[in-house]
């Protein structure tokens, strides 16, 4: 028996190494593929909105507001544009991507109202709910975030749409439990009124009381104030002391309309 002895022919040797291009290429790509991946999750990665926020307010703080742009911001925390935009709708949503918690603290207060509460206590539950909103630790954030505010009027006027936003929304919840249209109008503009002018106290260089607490000494303020006005309206034989009767009566009023 005659023993055949296999040779590599060079078109066979030209097929083989044909054969390991393809096998090069394809490993190639899959690590081309595996390094894409990995990127992705690291702009991906947990906690990218309040990396985000952080850098943005420190730019808009150093710059200014108008000077910095989304890409900037991204850039100077490694992410991307794109990225960026996953997050936030434009820029100016950075300041205000909390307003849906807020507002959603204020309604858990009112529901943990008992049926039939007085609608200002009602309200008192929704501050006392929203102020587990700030935390001592926010404070300086906060403070930072303010003073960009201050030095935009448009920021300002999201601002000022964001509490109207709030006090609307505590209007219906106070209707919703029954509470006459007029009286859910007054206190939960009462409310947002007491929650402005506790955030800014809140935030006051020095200041070392919590959320909660100034908002409290705050509301109180307003029912001393609110309970003053109602006692001077009437002398001791219990008659008005502002104008006679006829011109203090509702009715009198409603004529001169």
């Amino acid at each position: 028996m005659t023993n055949t002895r296999m040779t590599c022919s060079p078109p066979a040797l030209r097929s083989a190494e044909r054969l390991m291009s393809v096998t090069d290429i394809s490993y190639a790509f899959k690590s081309v593929t595996a390094i894409a991946r990995l990127c992705r999750m690291v702009r991906w990665q947990p906690g990218a909105p309040e990396r985000l926020q952080k850098a943005a307010l420190e730019l808009f703080a150093t710059r200014g507001f108008e000077q910095t742009t989304a890409a900037e911001i991204a850039q100077s925390v490694g992410l991307t544009e794109r990225t960026f935009f996953r997050h936030f709708s434009d820029k100016r949503e950075v300041l205000f991507s909390g307003q849906h918690q807020l507002a959603q603290a204020f309604l858990a207060g009112v529901d943990a109202a008992p049926p039939g509460t007085a609608p200002i206590e009602v309200v008192a539950s929704a501050l006392r709910s929203a102020a587990s909103f700030f935390p001592d630790d926010l404070r300086t954030h906060s403070r930072l975030r303010q003073s960009v505010i201050d030095q935009n009027p448009a920021l300002q006027e999201r601002e000022l749409h964001k509490l109207a936003t709030l006090a609307t929304m505590l209007s219906d919840a106070l209707g919703a439990r029954g509470v006459d249209e007029l009286a859910a109008t007054l206190a939960a503009q009462s409310g947002v009124t007491v929650f402005a002018v506790a955030f800014t106290q809140w935030i006051r260089e020095g200041e070392e009381r919590s959320f909660a607490e100034i908002t409290a000494d705050v509301l109180g303020e307003l029912l001393t104030l609110t309970g003053q006005a109602a006692a001077s309206r009437y002398d001791t034989g219990g008659r008005t002391q502002i104008g006679d009767d006829h011109a203090s009566s509702p009715s009198a009023w409603n004529t001169r309309a």
